[in-house]
């Protein structure tokens, strides 16, 4: 096997997948490797339908040797440190791998542990997650018998950030409207300071929690799940002095705990878990303070290192972790590195922190919130071809945008190069 590369990228991901395929198309002569230890991709933004029972989850697998690009050499191994100054990177079989070019792209990694609790209520079932297994948080939503739903997310970046509310809409509305359940309590918390950043959007998601008489619960970052009592524990990180919803007789049962926690028993609890970079890259001299690779925000050039480039979830960026993200930033990096190529300086710094959010407010429902590092909402003008005038409002033509448009440009022309 090759052991020195013109292009070698860490991850089969989408990030991976996408630049190996446009460089080959680009110069179908270089010699670039990806390094990728697993079998199967996955289309991971079907599974917020999964959990919801309205996608089959075989549909979200590919074997990975179907979208791996004819002329990659794909070393079937992990990535377990960096020789940045030498350009290489060690893996766990094949030892070292020498680069002209690296794309760091191996997305991110599940932290359970950062939540105490989170790891045995979530092995034994009393918390379900769309992150890890969306199959069984179906199962737990079809077996939902009343009381609490509560919906979470952590106090980390995580991809996807709209993914814990798309499975709250959803299952609101099945309780709500399929099982005609009008009692029980659905509950969204969050960390955050709003529903979401984007003004235009953020109005139209207050308007889905009314409609489905669902509250919401900002600065609440969930730091304790008691897995034997089914209750989950917030840290309430805002700045009034009487923490909100607390009150004696409010209808969750919530209380503060003498450790100044909120204590919210639960009967069904949906949560993101925190994420963080592989610890290979977290461990490595390639990242920032917070622990994620550090790339320059608008050319996704590492700032040490200038034949290294970042593409997607690990890169240290204040954008939405998404795929679409990923369409944006993949021409951004191979065009620097063909002007590196050329002997010339990589000057493409266009990329504005475009990301996506296909934001599911019900069955036949969708929201598409796109925006950049601002959060200013940027719309694709295609979208009026769908006769979609106003992304921000819910649209059932959005519905069949995310559930069968999306998934097909996603396997058919995003993987192989094309340009979407």
């Amino acid at each position: 096997m090759d052991t020195i590369f013109d292009v070698l990228i860490i991850g089969g991901g989408t990030g991976g997948i996408m630049t190996s395929s446009q460089i080959l198309k680009k110069d179908p002569s270089l010699k670039v490797g990806v390094i990728e230890p697993g079998d199967t991709h996955y289309y991971q933004p079907a599974w917020t339908l999964v959990g919801a029972g309205t996608y089959d989850m075989e549909k979200t697998a590919k074997p990975m040797k179907e979208v791996m690009p004819d002329k990659v050499t794909w070393i079937k191994d992990k990535a377990v440190g960096f020789k940045p100054k030498e350009n290489k990177v060690t893996t766990e079989k094949n030892g070292d791998l020498e680069y002209k070019y690296l794309i760091v792209s191996p997305g991110l990694v599940m932290a359970p542990e950062k939540i105490e609790g989170l790891p045995e209520a979530m092995e034994k079932g009393v918390v379900c997650s769309n992150y890890t297994d969306p199959e069984y948080v179906w199962e737990t939503l079809k077996n939902f018998k009343g009381g609490n739903a509560i919906f979470t997310q952590p106090n980390t970046p995580f991809k996807c950030g709209g993914a814990p509310q798309k499975i709250a809409y959803l299952s609101a509305d099945y309780i709500r409207n399929k099982i005609n359940d009008k009692e029980s309590n659905i509950l969204f918390a969050t960390p955050g300071t709003v529903i979401f950043g984007v003004t235009e959007v953020a109005e139209t998601l207050h308007k889905v929690l009314d409609r489905y008489d669902m509250d919401l619960k900002t600065y609440h970052a969930p730091v304790k799940i008691d897995p034997e009592n089914k209750k989950v524990y917030y840290n309430y990180i805002g700045e009034e002095e009487q923490i909100p919803g607390i009150e004696e007789g409010n209808k969750y049962g919530a209380k503060l705990t003498d450790d100044n926690l909120v204590e919210i028993p639960f009967e069904m609890l949906h949560l993101a878990p925190p994420q963080k970079a592989p610890d290979f890259v977290e461990e490595s001299d390639l990242v920032n303070e917070e622990g994620w690779l550090d790339v320059d925000h608008h050319s996704l050039q590492h700032n040490k290192y200038s034949n290294i480039f970042g593409v997607g979830d690990v890169c240290a960026l204040p954008t939405a972790k998404t795929g679409a993200a990923i369409r944006k930033q993949a021409p951004i990096v191979i065009d620097n590195i063909f002007k590196l190529m050329a002997d010339k300086e990589a000057d493409n710094a266009s990329y504005n922190g475009y990301s996506s959010c296909p934001l599911v407010t019900g069955y036949g429902k969708m929201v598409l919130a796109e925006f950049d590092y601002d959060n200013n909402f940027t719309p694709d003008p295609k979208l009026k071809q769908m006769l979609i005038f106003d992304s921000s409002k819910e649209h059932y033509r959005l519905w069949l945008l995310k559930k069968y448009v999306l998934p097909y440009l996603y396997w058919h022309k995003m993987l192989k190069g094309k340009k979407v």
